[in-house]
Parts: C-alpha cells; structure tokens; sequence
C-alpha cells in the first residue's frame, strides 16, 4: 500500500510516471523494429502457447489476462525503479527522512496549495498562531513588531543598533520544520553572570547574520534556511522605534516595555519618529494575501504597534482579504485591564481606521470556577464577549473553541488555525 501512495493526487507524480512508460514503450517498439520483431513474435508465441496449453484452445480472453499481468508488472517496475532512484537522492540529501518520502512529497504540494495568509502581530501569541498556520498552508508570512525594548532583545537593540530579534526569533521558530534539536538550540538562553547571559542564542545569531549581510530581510532569509522555514518572516519596519502611549490622565510613557508597568488606562500609544518606511515585502505580503490575520497578543504593545507604521495600515484597509482579529482570551494587567471583545476591536479601529478588521474570533469554551480564581490573583479576567456591540463596530463576530485550558489558559495553535481556515473556507463558499 505504501507503493500506491505515489499515485495519490496532488504529488505530481502520475504525469512523469506515464511520459516514463510512453519512453519505455517506445524504446521497446523501436528495440522490436531494429531487431525485426524477432524477440516480440517469440514472447507472442510463448504466449499463445501457454494459453493452449492451459486451455486445450486459442483463448483470447486468456491472451488479454496474461497480456494485463505483463503491463501491471511493468507498471510496478517502472514505479519502484523511480522511487528507488529518488531515494537514493534524497538519503544523499536528507538522510534521516528518506523513509517518509513520498509523505513528504505529499505533504508539501499539499501545503502548497494553501491560500496567502498574512498574520501581523507580535509576542508569545504570534507565533503560537503561526505553529497551527504553518501545517494548513506554506503561503503564509508573518509581518513581526519591532517596538520591544526589553530583555535580550533590548539590549542586543542597543548594544548592536539593530531591530530587536527576539519576535522575529520566535515566529521563525514557530515555522521551522527541522529537527528538535535546533529548536532548542534557538531558543537557548544563556545562565551565569557573564555579559551573555539573558541572551537567547537565537537572538545572537539574527544579530550576527545582520553584521554579515549588512540586512535584516536578508539575515532573516538565510536564518529560515537553516530552519527549514515553512513561510516567510519580515519585520514591519527595520528603523529603529520606540513605542509610547499616552494614558487617559495625560500621563504620557515611553518605552513598551514601560507601559504596563503603570496601570493606568491607554487613551494611545504612538512610534518615534512618528513616520517611517514599511518594509516592502511586507506590504506585498499584505495586498497578495487572501486572509489577513491580527494577533493574538498583547493589543497595544504587540498587534496595534505594526498599525503604526506608514502605509500598513493603509494596506490592510486596501486589501480584499478577508481580515480576522484574534481576540484575547483573558485581559492584560496594565494594558487591557477590565477591556471587553469590543473595545479590543474598538481600539484597532482607532488606531488602524475603519476597515481594518473585518471578522473577530473569540474564544466561547467556558473558563473553569478554579482557573478563574488562579487568574484573579494574577489581576487577569476572562475578556467578555459583547457580541451586539462588536457588529456594532460593522464587525461580524465569529465564537469557537480556541483555547488549551490544560494546564493554564492560553490560545490552541491547531484550533487556531482550524478556524480561520474554516472562516476563509466558508466565506469562499458564500461567495
């Protein structure tokens, strides 16, 4: 059975398998006319021969079976002869994944055929997103925030005067298909009391790549080789930004990684400078996508900083996506505080203009009594669905089970993906 599988649609097999037989075929007819049918009248004879032997008669019907079986074998030889000729490639190549091979095949023209999906965003959410994504399409790309000014990536952003890697790390993680291992190895963070530690390996490696190619597109082109990188990552911008907010006092906080810290209300946050240029495969990524995706994260200092930048947001109204938020689940001490779906949304809008968001995804699998009470100590609510008032927003609000409440609360990457495909492949039907 695992030899018929190279037959299954989509792996673009069965074409070159025949134009293979159609050469068989006429290397065999053109053998037969130089040496003058000699060995093809004899295979017929052998032929007609057991067939009367077996029947005591001419059989036609014996002669056509016999005839099939010939064909079949031939099929079957020219099958396992091709496979074994791949394999022996790609053991030079890719040795530990030579026995899933035509899985592999299969699995990739399959995600190759999946829409262009654009996600914008940043943060731990970002790429649990982007984990679920990457098994439903290969099209997808994610444009990454580049505003974070804390831990590792702060200070490789000032040290180095580069966009902070640890999102872009993150995502690109999130979309490797290679070994565990490697994994691990990006996302190493260094222990001690020396100058490394703090820093996640991963992070140290995109800085390096940049010194070498003097680009970040380029360093992030050539960290998803060595990933095996099942999409694209870009950054929104590569300027260097800051990320203020002013509060609903007045108060006015620089720094994102500041802005939580003062538990006050955000009326707006803003980037210095306040105008700089968006990467321009970014804004491709975003006009040739046919879903469009934002969040989950934190609202303020992860998904809306991308809105920012020149000529994003302005691409995502623009755009014939259709246009998903992903709503988060619980609130955010310092940011989201007491914050139901629709001031979410609210806040986009505000920020990104109307048309920005088309359809919000939220999360309607009941929370437990006791994760509740774990939550409240840690100052975070589940974040209620006020669906009447999102459509209000001209906002169609779409309810799902979205969550992995295990062991803590936090987004699915498969259920995730599940849904905005179901909601992409729904809206195609409508239309």
């Amino acid at each position: 059975m695992h030899l018929l599988k190279w037959l299954y649609p989509g792996l673009k097999f069965k074409r070159w398998l025949f134009l293979f037989a159609i050469g068989v075929l006429l290397t065999g007819m053109g053998l037969a006319v130089v040496f003058n049918y000699k060995y093809l009248d004899s295979f017929e004879e052998l032929v007609f021969y057991v067939t009367y032997t077996w029947t005591g008669t001419y059989n036609y019907t014996v002669t056509a079976l016999v005839g099939s079986i010939v064909i079949l074998l031939g099929v079957v030889i020219m099958l396992l002869a091709t496979r074994m000729i791949i394999r022996s490639l790609i053991t030079v190549l890719v040795p530990d994944k030579s026995s899933r091979l035509v899985d592999m095949i299969y699995e990739h023209r399959r995600l190759d055929k999946g829409p262009n999906i654009t996600v914008v965003g940043g943060g731990t959410g970002l790429s649990v997103l982007l984990r679920g994504m990457k098994e439903a399409t290969r099209n997808v790309t994610a444009v990454v925030t580049v505003a974070d000014d804390g831990g590792s990536s702060g200070r490789l952003r000032e040290e180095f005067n580069v966009i902070p890697p640890g999102d872009l790390r993150n995502c690109l993680v999130a979309l490797a298909d290679t070994e565990p291992m490697m994994e691990k190895l990006f996302q190493y963070r260094f222990s001690g009391n020396s100058d490394l530690a703090g820093h996640s390996f991963g992070n140290l490696f995109i800085t390096a790549m940049t010194e070498v190619t003097g680009d970040i597109e380029q360093a992030l082109k050539e960290s998803s080789r060595v990933l095996a990188v099942k999409g694209r990552v870009f950054p929104a911008t590569t300027s260097k930004v800051r990320l203020n907010a002013t509060m609903e006092d007045g108060t006015f906080v620089e720094g994102e990684s500041q802005i939580p810290l003062v538990h006050k209300r955000i009326k707006r946050v803003h980037i210095f400078p306040h105008h700089v240029e968006a990467v321009p495969s970014a804004l491709k990524a975003i006009y040739e996508a046919k879903v469009i995706v934002l969040g989950p994260g934190s609202l303020y200092t992860s998904v809306i900083p991308n809105l920012l930048v020149d000529d994003i947001a302005k691409a995502i109204r623009e755009s014939n996506a259709v246009k998903i938020y992903i709503c988060n689940v619980m609130t955010q001490p310092g940011e989201t505080d007491d914050y139901t779906a629709s001031m979410h949304v609210k806040a986009l809008i505000e920020h990104g203009g109307n048309g920005i968001v088309d359809y919000v995804l939220v999360n309607n699998k009941p929370i437990s009594q006791e994760m509740q009470e774990h939550y409240a100590q840690e100052g975070q609510y589940p974040v209620l669905v006020d669906e009447n008032a999102i459509e209000s927003l001209g906002v169609k609000c779409f309810k799902a089970d979205i969550i992995d409440d295990s062991q803590m609360i936090h987004h699915d990457s498969q259920k995730l993906a599940h849904q905005v495909m179901e909601i992409y492949h729904t809206l195609q039907q409508d239309n």
